[in-house]
């Protein structure tokens, strides 16, 4: 064999390759577009779905024959018209029959089509059996009418409709959902008596707007019982654009057993809304929430009960966090992407969906009567064929018998038409009677009746309309319903505060010198025998709840926000703080605020300056906290010390020098951050050196006993005692007796 071969290709076309891909990937995209995954705007159906209506009515599936097996549907529409998948196309066929995902069925099944719970639980096409529903009558009725187009089937052995002649429009009633190339299309399903009177109006006001429509279309009708609760100018932008997003919720109500749920959004399923709740329950979120029970059955298919623990639970507020958790409440994109009557993908907003169906659906009535119109003409001109021939019966007759084609002497001595002398030699003997003439002449009249009816409705568009609108009316009465899915005006959901969501339970919050951080249940801990790590102490602690936020206090003045629940258990030695927080380089944490939100604090520095805050104002979200004390030069922030009482409370103060200022709480200013104001007089001069500072600090109430600890030697004193330094804030104050001025350590025994 020769090692130099030359290939002749002939005239085989040679194509750069990216021109090839290009043209290769538009025409795909072009096919799924327009053959697989959006719908028309005639039949509002894509070809699988019209391929399997149709080939059902071609088995003779009406609405009043006996069902067939899916199986012979299925082996029918993939054999002759739709050459795919078995599966895909039967499932598309159950979708079709499912009265929970189809508003208006175009598919009755017998046997298991699945359910709301599972809607893929749908037995295999062996076991099922199926035949059309009555609306499938709408689109189909005027087929054989010359209403539609039709095309060769893909092996070109058949031929198959381009559109189905619908006399509702199904794009609107039944919606739709698809994935094209580069886009998709989300229709709504809407309401059979709503959308009917839309076009009526349309017709009679043709300049209509979108907003005068929405008087008689409120919003998607879907086929589940949930509430639509998207506002009405959000579904009038929709309707204007031809895009948006509809929320539905749940409908519930109170009963002596619990919150009863009888109606979900659209495709959300029951168990899946159990199980999102149970979660919730299990991870101790919904403390509020008892028990949960599935009493759905065949009388009632959605029966949820929801039992909260007590009577006080705040029903209203619990649904509405459930709705902004869980899928009882679901949002739906809305996207009316349609292919048109020019054939092209188009989003388009209502006036132009009703608009160009009734243009459509204009053409299909023309053309229906247009073809009844010539099929009253062929059979007026047979019929003048025939009366001609009872006239001059005798006459025909002996054509026939004598001559050898009498069929062309019938045409040529009669001046007929080749129909008619077919006709008349077709004419049995039985009905050369006089009776049949008669008949004959009474069906010409009739006919001719017909013919000027249909030629004035032709050549008149008022007439036109008119019909139009009766046929509307009519199917209007037989397939027409009530709304399902009412519209109403709703709070908005909102998810309850995690502090609400959890058990409320007593705990000690516990600081270490070195910022570590745990928890103790309840309030008798003993928080400075607690193991420290080596190198570690006791700090500070304070008493809280579970559900409240805790406040850390660093060196630089800035503080820091945790959930007390989020804390470690005390049985460790805790977590470092550093690990939650970013704080300033040589930071430490010095002291933790705890209690209701409105629990105050005295805060100050050893500078000598102090003011009042409320908790609340000191919580943060960041990590690298929140100023709340300004902390001058040379000066170091003071543990915070909590205030019972800004009015009877008072404020016992002690300098390094043995200075000791008793004076009233409610002199302070209540700030959220700041220097605040002077608490005692010490020397700048002392200040700067630091020779003396404020050391000591604490709120003291009615009937507190203040220790002062000065090494080895304490002395208590009470109120009275308390009162011989009493000043206004600011001052001086008045030193301690001999060998107290040395203080150690403040502590206050609060009255029990």
């Amino acid at each position: 064999m020769s090692d130099n071969l030359e290939f002749d290709y002939g005239d085989v076309e040679r194509l750069p390759l990216h021109t090839f891909t290009e043209k290769a990937y538009l025409d795909y995209s072009m096919y799924v577009i327009l053959d697989r995954a959006l719908p028309q705007i005639g039949d509002g159906l894509k070809p699988v779905q019209r391929r399997i209506v149709y080939a059902m009515s071609e088995l003779g599936l009406s609405a009043t024959s006996k069902p067939k097996k899916s199986a012979r549907t299925v082996g029918d529409v993939i054999g002759k018209f739709h050459p795919h998948g078995d599966s895909a196309c039967y499932e598309a066929m159950v979708l079709m029959a499912q009265s929970f995902s189809y508003r208006y069925p175009l598919v009755q099944g017998q046997g298991n089509w699945g359910s709301t719970d599972d809607p893929k639980s749908f037995a295999a096409m062996r076991y099922t059996e199926s035949r059309l529903t009555g609306y499938a009558k709408s689109l189909l009725q005027e087929l054989g009418q010359g209403t539609v187009d039709w095309a060769p089937n893909f092996d070109g052995t058949l031929q198959e409709p381009i559109v189905l002649p619908a006399r509702l429009p199904n794009i609107l009633l039944n919606g739709s959902m698809g994935i094209a190339v580069g886009m998709s299309t989300d229709i709504p399903p809407h309401n059979l008596t709503e959308v009917v009177s839309a076009c009526i109006h349309l017709l009679d006001k043709p300049k209509s707007t979108v907003d005068e429509l929405c008087q008689f279309v409120t919003a998607p009708d879907y086929p589940s019982d949930g509430e639509i609760i998207t506002s009405t100018e959000d579904i009038r932008s929709i309707y204007t654009t031809g895009g948006g997003q509809i929320k539905m919720r749940s409908v519930y109500h109170k009963e002596t057993q619990g919150i009863v749920i009888t109606a979900l959004p659209y495709q959300v399923s029951g168990s899946r809304v159990q199980e999102q709740i149970a979660q919730q329950m299990n991870a101790k979120k919904l403390p509020m929430v008892e028990d949960l029970r599935d009493e759905s059955d065949h009388e009632n298919p959605v029966r949820l009960v929801i039992m909260p623990r007590s009577n006080r639970v705040d029903v209203d507020a619990l649904m509405l966090h459930l709705f902004a958790t869980t899928d009882l409440e679901r949002s739906y994109r809305i996207n009316m992407n349609i292919v048109g009557i020019n054939g092209r993908p188009q989003v388009k907003d209502l006036r132009m969906i009703l608009t160009e169906w009734l243009q459509f659906r204009t053409t299909t009535v023309t053309r229906k009567l247009q073809w009844r119109l010539n099929g009253v003409n062929e059979r007026l001109h047979i019929l003048e064929g025939l009366l001609i021939a009872y006239l001059n019966l005798d006459e025909i007759i002996a054509i026939i018998r004598t001559e050898d084609k009498p069929k062309e002497e019938l045409i040529q001595r009669f001046e007929l038409s080749d129909i008619q002398a077919e006709a008349i030699l077709e004419i049995k003997l039985r009905r050369l009677a006089k009776l049949e003439e008669i008949k004959i002449r009474g069906e010409v009249d009739e006919l001719n009746k017909e013919r000027d009816y249909l030629e004035k409705t032709l050549g008149s568009s008022a007439r036109l309309k008119t019909l139009i609108k009766k046929e509307l009316k009519e199917d209007l009465e037989t397939y027409g319903d009530e709304r399902r899915s009412q519209v109403v005006k709703r709070a908005a959901a909102q998810p309850l505060d995690e502090t609400q969501l959890m058990p409320v339970e007593p705990l000690t919050a516990i600081l270490s010198e070195r910022g570590w951080v745990r928890a103790g249940k309840g309030h008798d801990v003993d928080a400075q025998g607690l193991n420290y790590k080596n190198g570690d102490a006791y700090q500070a602690h304070v008493y809280a709840r579970s559900n409240q936020q805790l406040v850390f206090l660093d060196s630089k003045g800035r503080g820091y926000t945790l959930l007390a629940s989020s804390l470690p258990s005390a049985r460790g030695q805790g977590e470092s703080l550093s690990g939650r927080f970013n704080p300033a380089d040589g930071a430490s944490f010095i002291g933790v605020m705890g209690g209701a939100p409105e629990q105050q604090y005295f805060m100050a520095t050893t500078f000598g300056y102090g003011f009042v805050c409320t908790l609340s104002d000191l919580y943060s979200r960041n990590k690298a906290g929140k100023k709340i004390i300004n902390v001058p030069e040379g000066a170091s922030v003071l543990p915070p010390v909590p205030v019972s009482s800004l009015k009877e409370d008072q404020l016992l103060s002690i300098s390094s020098e043995g200075f000791m200022l008793f004076s009233p709480v409610s002199d302070f200013p209540l700030l959220a951050k700041g220097k605040g104001v002077k608490v005692m007089n010490i020397p700048s001069a002392k200040l700067k050196s630091g020779e003396e500072l404020m050391g000591h600090f604490s709120v003291v109430a009615k009937g507190d006993i203040a220790t002062v600890h000065c090494g080895k030697k304490h002395k208590n004193m009470k109120m009275s005692e308390l009162q011989d330094y009493a000043a206004e804030r600011g001052r001086r104050g008045k030193k301690l007796a001999r060998g107290y001025q040395a203080v150690d350590r403040l502590e206050i025994e609060r009255k029990k």
